[in-house]
C-alpha cells in the first residue's frame, strides 16, 4: 500500500486565485479577501470561500456535507466539505481528519468503532475506479493530515430512492423490488471484494449508498470507520448489509409503532423473535407483515432477526441464498 506523500509546490498568488475563481464561478463569486490554508488541522476555522491547497492544487471551500444517520439527519459534518477544484472546475468532496471513537452493540457484543483517515485512504487506493465505490485520492497536508479528495457523485441516497418508489408495498414488491435487489447484489459483491482483501467498510448504512445518476450504479461512500473484530471480523459489515436488505424489502422501516398507527392486523402476528436483532423496534421477519414475500427471501431476512440461530459469516453465504429468491 502506497503512503500518501505531501507535494511541495509554490502557493498560487492571489491574482491567479481570483482569476481561477472568476473563470469557474463567475466574477461575482470572487471573494473580497482570499484566505489560503495549507494546514487543515483546525477544520472548524476553515471558512466558506477559503482556498485550501493540497498537493499544490487549490480547492475553494463551499458548504458542509450533511449527516444522514437516523436521529442526526441534516446535522453538518464540519470535517467534510463540498469544494471546487480551481484547476479544473470540478466539484469535489474534501474529507478532513476528524478523530472519533464510538461504541455500538451487535446483540450481546459491544463493538468499538474508530474513524481512520489512513484506512479510508488505503481503500480508495485499493478500489481505484471500481464502479461500486466512490473514487478519489489522498493527500498529506502541510501538517501531516491525511486528507481525502473525493469525486462528487451526482444522485440521491439509496433510502431516498426507496421512499420515492414504495408508496404501495404490494405494487412496489412485485414491480420495483427485483431490479433493486440486482443493484443490492452488486453492492454486496463490492463488500465481498473488500473482505477478500482483508478490509471492512466499517459503517454500512443505507445513507452510505448513492445512486449514481450518470452510471445507474449504486456506490459505497464513507468507509473511514474501522472496528474491533469479535469472533467474525466481518460480522458488523454483514449486519449492516442485512439492515439495508430489510429496508429494501420493506420499502422503508417497518416498525411496531408504524403498524400500530396504521391499525395493521400484522401487529398481532408479531413475536419478539421477529424483530431486528439490535434495533428491536424494527421488524426483520417481514413475512409476518407481508405474506406474499418469497419464502427464500423471508429466510434470508430471518438471519437478521432476534430469533435467528445462525448468522451469515461471509458475503458469499448471503449472496448464495439471495440467488434462490424469485418473484412470482
Amino acid at each position: 500500500m502506497a503512503t500518501p506523500v505531501a507535494t511541495t509546490r509554490r502557493l498560487p498568488d492571489e491574482a491567479n486565485l481570483r482569476a481561477l475563481i472568476g473563470r469557474h464561478l463567475g466574477g461575482g463569486a470572487v471573494p473580497r479577501r482570499i484566505v489560503v490554508v495549507e494546514d487543515t488541522t483546525e477544520f472548524f476555522q476553515i471558512d466558506y470561500n477559503a482556498v485550501v491547497v493540497l498537493g499544490g492544487t487549490p480547492y475553494l471551500m463551499r458548504n458542509y456535507e450533511r449527516e444522514g444517520r437516523f436521529g442526526l439527519d441534516d446535522e453538518p459534518k464540519y470535517w467534510v466539505r463540498r469544494a471546487i477544484d480551481l484547476t479544473t472546475g470540478a466539484t469535489k468532496v474534501i474529507k478532513l481528519v476528524f478523530e472519533e471513537r464510538i461504541e455500538t452493540r451487535l446483540g450481546a457484543m459491544t463493538i468499538e468503532c474508530v474513524r481512520s483517515a489512513a484506512k479510508e485512504a488505503a481503500i480508495l487506493e485499493l478500489v481505484g475506479d471500481h464502479p461500486s465505490f466512490m473514487h478519489g485520492h489522498s493527500v498529506v497536508d502541510a501538517a501531516g493530515n491525511v486528507v481525502r479528495v473525493i469525486d462528487y457523485i451526482p444522485g440521491p441516497r439509496l433510502d431516498r430512492v426507496v421512499e420515492r418508489l414504495a408508496k404501495d408495498h404490494e405494487r412496489y414488491y412485485f414491480t420495483e423490488l427485483a431490479p433493486l435487489l440486482d443493484r443490492y447484489r452488486d453492492i454486496c459483491r463490492a463488500i465481498q471484494f473488500l473482505h477478500n482483501r482483508g478490509f471492512r467498510h466499517g459503517d454500512i448504512r443505507r445513507d452510505h449508498v448513492i445512486h449514481d445518476r450518470d452510471t445507474g450504479r449504486w456506490r459505497w461512500i464513507d468507509f473511514d470507520y474501522d472496528y474491533s473484530s469479535g469472533a467474525n471480523p466481518f460480522g458488523y459489515d454483514l449486519f449492516g448489509l442485512g439492515n439495508i436488505l430489510i429496508f429494501l424489502v420493506g420499502g422503508g422501516d417497518v416498525t411496531r409503532h408504524g403498524l400500530a398507527a396504521a391499525g395493521s392486523p400484522a401487529l398481532a402476528r408479531l413475536a419478539p423473535e421477529d424483530m431486528n436483532i439490535v434495533l428491536g423496534h424494527r421488524v426483520a421477519n417481514l413475512e409476518r407483515v407481508y405474506p406474499y414475500i418469497d419464502p427464500a427471501l423471508a429466510r434470508v431476512l430471518r438471519h437478521f432477526s432476534a430469533g435467528a440461530n445462525l448468522f451469515y459469516e461471509t458475503t458469499d453465504a448471503l449472496l448464495e441464498e439471495l440467488e434462490e429468491v424469485v418473484f412470482r
